[in-house]
């Protein structure tokens, strides 16, 4: 895993509390408000309480692999994308001893791995992610979101993974995020937003397998195509904007880790 993504998850995905450790004397540097005044005025010199924090923090990713996210237009597609990030994700969680759980969806809910921590847990999360089955369905989010309601009362941390190509997210987010703390990881493909001058092609719909043809070679069509594609990126936009969630928009063809390291320490700040 990336270091400086380490670091920084760590500032930002804090524990549900402090623990106490131990008292021990102070030290020039020392923050003054932990100054423990009973030990100190019994011992006459200044001491400090000291804490640990106490992760006890589930991460759940849930990760859309309906029809869609098998598109690919080069050599990564957006479902190894979502693989990969989550992939990720797993590590630099685990790494940080909290524990991770899995939630494959499509139109419904197809694999659920509960939060655990430790090597194999983390082996048996990338076998799944990598040898997931496509399905040509369509994407139900409110199956996930309602899964997730349903497994665990306290607050957690859910990375939901998907294109977001169905807009009826705005609901089971807005559910979701009442409880728990959601970052939304938007997947995304270049020829989903704009189409090469190649003549005739086919487009085929993943989630229902309806083909239409159109002319590339036309610049009216590829404008059309493009104009579409930036109104549907908006409404999405908007529509994040408006809930107030945490969103990164990712590309198959452009670096991850980056991306992510942006985003948490953007959170990082505002924190």
């Amino acid at each position: 895993a990336d270091q400086a993504l380490l670091g920084t998850y760590r500032s930002v995905f804090r524990g549900s509390g402090l623990d106490f450790e131990e008292v021990r004397e102070y030290e020039p540097g020392d923050d003054i408000r932990s100054i423990d005044w009973n030990v100190t005025a019994r011992m006459r010199t200044p001491y400090i309480k000291k804490y640990r924090e106490e992760r006890e923090l589930n991460i759940f990713l849930a990760v859309d692999v309906s029809a869609s996210s098998w598109f690919g237009s080069g050599t990564v597609s957006k479902r190894e994308l979502a693989a990969d990030v989550a992939a990720l994700l797993a590590v630099t969680a685990l790494h940080n001893n909290d524990r991770v759980g899995l939630l494959l969806f499509a139109d419904g809910v197809r694999e659920f791995i509960p939060p655990r921590g430790g090597r194999p847990h983390l082996y048996s999360l990338i076998r799944r992610l990598l040898f997931a089955e496509p399905r040509r369905s369509g994407t139900e989010l409110a199956s996930a979101t309602e899964f997730i309601g349903h497994i665990t009362k306290k607050r957690n941390v859910v990375f939901v993974i998907s294109d977001f190509l169905d807009f009826e997210f705005e609901a089971p987010l807005r559910m979701l995020a009442h409880k728990h703390d959601v970052v939304a990881l938007i997947l995304n493909d270049r020829r989903e937003l704009e189409l090469p001058a190649v003549g005739v092609v086919g487009l085929e719909d993943a989630e229902t397998g309806r083909m239409t043809y159109v002319d590339t070679a036309r610049a009216d069509v590829r404008e059309s195509y493009a104009h579409a594609a930036r109104e549907r990126r908006a409404q999405r936009l908007r529509t994040f904007s408006r809930m107030g969630l945490d969103r990164l928009d990712l590309f198959t063809d452009r670096p991850y880790v980056p991306a992510l390291l942006a985003l948490f320490n953007a959170r990082s700040k505002r924190n």
